[in-house]
């Protein structure tokens, strides 16, 4: 159980750390850069614009959010996920949800024991509503690295 435990929490802190420092904290609901309210760190479903949350909200959110997004990963992903890996996959879920990673060829080809070729899917998602982000870029290039093991 403690082993579990320790596995858990690996994953969890990496995962919360990609997350909390791509998204950022900003506690008053905001227009993301495609026009979608988004609040905290980076919450969309529900969000209203003139919403205000305070920082244990946030925290709460980030964290049910985070725990959703591993559920999610467990469902669609049979290979094993060394600790980093799991958290590329989950900090990418928590951005695209739950279908986009399901229905992806990133999961076909991890599934199918191609690492290499799945990490390398990751590249692919840098467009929201068409418009290429340079956030994502950044984002979805640490996540393959952790994806493919490296720190």
């Amino acid at each position: 159980m403690a082993t579990t435990n320790k596995r858990r929490a690996g994953w969890a802190a990496i995962a919360l750390t990609v997350v909390a420092g791509f998204e950022g904290l900003r506690q008053a609901a905001y227009l993301d850069p495609v026009g979608i309210p988004t609040i905290c760190f980076g919450e969309t479903k529900g969000v209203r614009l003139g919403q205000r949350a305070t920082l244990e909200q946030c925290d709460a959110m980030l964290a049910a959010s985070l725990q959703l997004a591993n559920h999610a990963v467990d469902d669609c992903i049979r290979a094993p996920l060394p600790d980093y890996r799991r958290a590329a996959l989950v900090s990418f879920t928590y951005n695209v949800g739950q279908a986009s990673l399901c229905g992806s060829t990133l999961a076909r080809k991890l599934n199918a024991g191609d690492v290499a070729g799945g990490c390398d899917e990751l590249l692919r998602w840098t467009y929201a509503k068409g418009i290429r982000l340079p956030g994502l870029v950044k984002r979805r290039a640490v996540e393959r690295n952790m994806c493919l093991g490296a720190t």
